[in-house]
């Protein structure tokens, strides 16, 4: 199975007066341009998860909706989980994907910084460490069957910047 990580897309700043509920802060334009730019790359390459998993937080499901738009001939469903949003839980998001491999091929989670650097970490085996994901950064971990800690295998980590965007 491929599980592709995501980190939302570049976000307005966080500002109290604007949004007193962090929650609610959207994607910039330019930020959601910038990941459409991204993802219509990676829609030319193997990159087809049919099922998006984003934190209920706004910028996550807008991120969510980028990828879904991308990849609209081929399909593509989100669902919002708890898990995924700031302090969230890896053990019940990864029971949940285990289920949910049953039926998908590849899954995409869209989340926050720091949690899905240390998510993608734990799921190769690395313990306690975590890996840099800017924003708008894409991962793809590949596992034989569902997926499980420490079993997964990292093979890319993609940012804008390493595309030219």
């Amino acid at each position: 199975m491929d599980l592709y990580i995501l980190r939302h897309a570049w976000a307005e700043e966080q500002d109290a007066s604007r949004w007193p509920d962090d929650s609610l802060r959207p994607l910039t334009f330019e930020g959601r341009k910038r990941f459409a730019k991204l993802i219509a790359q990676l829609a030319k390459t193997q990159f087809q998860p049919s099922l998006i998993v984003s934190s209920p937080y706004l910028r996550c499901r807008q991120t969510a909706q980028v990828i879904v738009h991308a990849l609209e001939k081929r399909g593509g469903i989100v669902v919002e989980r708890e898990e995924l949003a700031p302090g969230g839980s890896l053990e019940k998001l990864l029971a949940w994907t285990a289920s949910e491999a049953r039926s998908h091929q590849a899954i995409a989670w869209v989340g926050h910084a720091p949690e899905v650097e240390v998510f993608s970490a734990a799921l190769i085996g690395q313990g306690h460490s975590s890996l840099r994901f800017a924003k708008g950064a894409v991962a793809l971990i590949r596992f034989d069957g569902p997926p499980k800690l420490g079993q997964g295998e990292l093979q890319w980590l993609l940012t804008a910047k390493v595309l030219g965007l």
